[in-house]
């Protein structure tokens, strides 16, 4: 187990540093000049090259690809021309590892920038995973054990229709009734914990989280449902409940099991991917998270933001495959052997 679980780390690294040098081929190694969009508009020729020269696109892009990665292993330090650093030192600018880089349109580091706002999204995305989750595998088996019946059919049924309205609508929805009129919940605020506390916390993350919660929803129902029933017409399943097992046993210990591997490579997929921000749902709900960084990191043409926002949320979709892996060696011992 020890040695697969280092397999699938080496592998993540290897992956990584590809995703670094693909990204930062695709973003700098393209015809546009990138010092020209970091100055600006209104920058003469002149201001262009000391842009350039401060943020070291004046070097092969192989050698900023390098100086790139030192920086996430070491840290590194902006203006990147030494000479530039040492005639002007108060405007020396520390970026530590991991440095994702400097952001001329914000004038301070993408770290700083990013530090803001992964533990909104990061927030967001826990709480709608519990929810999620819980709700779509407590309800997939209940339909499996309802098979048929009104109340199978019902469940299936309101999660698809959930599932059919767009994101923006049940953030709205949720804020106009919930909130506003009905009173249920206070308005959604973002705060951390150490300002609110933990219900505080959680209060003001319930509206978007379940937002995303409720369209993830719908996926999970059906899968765990589907595959609930299959284990069940199983013949070792027969042979069990023909032995005096009961039923909760039978769903529990057997054919939940069998649903467990679909269901954490979703879980591990989707949640890596809503780490990187649920753009339509921080945006319903005012909450500037990595998705309303990552629009605006767009609109202004801040390059180096949305290299940092690539690899971050690149960096998560990979270590959530190692981790999903490693829990498929725990679930089913045979994945070890392949």
């Amino acid at each position: 187990m020890i040695a697969y679980a280092i397999r699938r780390l080496l592998i993540g690294a290897l992956l990584i540093l590809a995703l670094t040098f693909v990204t930062y081929v695709l973003f700098f190694a393209v015809p546009s000049d990138p010092a020209k969009q970091a100055c600006g508009k209104n920058c003469n020729e002149e201001q262009i090259e000391q842009t350039r020269i401060a943020l070291g696109y004046d070097q092969p892009w192989i050698t900023q690809w390098t100086e790139f990665l030192k920086g996430i292993v070491q840290g590194r330090q902006y203006p990147a021309d030494e000479e530039l650093r040492a005639n002007n030192p108060k405007l020396v600018t520390d970026c530590e590892a991991p440095c994702l880089g400097f952001s001329f349109v914000n004038q301070q580091t993408v770290n700083k920038i990013l530090s803001g706002a992964l533990p909104i999204s990061a927030s967001i995305a826990i709480v709608a995973l519990v929810i999620w989750v819980t709700g779509g595998v407590l309800f997939g088996i209940l339909a499996a054990m309802t098979k048929g019946s009104f109340l199978d059919r019902g469940l299936v049924g309101l999660t698809l229709i959930a599932y059919a309205f767009p994101s923006f609508f049940i953030g709205k929805f949720l804020i106009t009734y919930v909130s506003i009129k009905w009173g249920l919940v206070d308005y959604p605020a973002y705060q951390t914990i150490a300002d609110g506390g933990f219900f505080g916390w959680l209060s003001a993350l319930f509206l978007p989280a379940l937002t995303l919660a409720l369209l993830y929803m719908a996926g999970y129902v059906r899968i765990t449902r589907s595959y609930v029933l299959e284990s069940l017409g199983e013949d070792y399943i027969r042979t069990a409940k023909s032995k005096g097992v009961t039923q909760r046993v039978l769903v529990s210990k057997h054919a939940l099991r069998a649903a467990l591997t679909p269901l954490v490579t979703l879980i591990g997929l989707d949640f890596a991917t809503l780490l990187g921000g649920a753009l339509i749902t921080e945006n319903v709900f005012a909450y500037n998270g990595l998705g309303v960084i990552a629009l605006q990191a767009f609109a202004a043409d801040d390059l180096p933001t949305m290299v940092g926002l690539v690899i971050l949320v690149g960096t998560f979709v990979i270590v959530a495959n190692i981790i999903v892996d490693i829990l498929y060696a725990v679930i089913d011992p045979r994945v070890r052997l392949g």
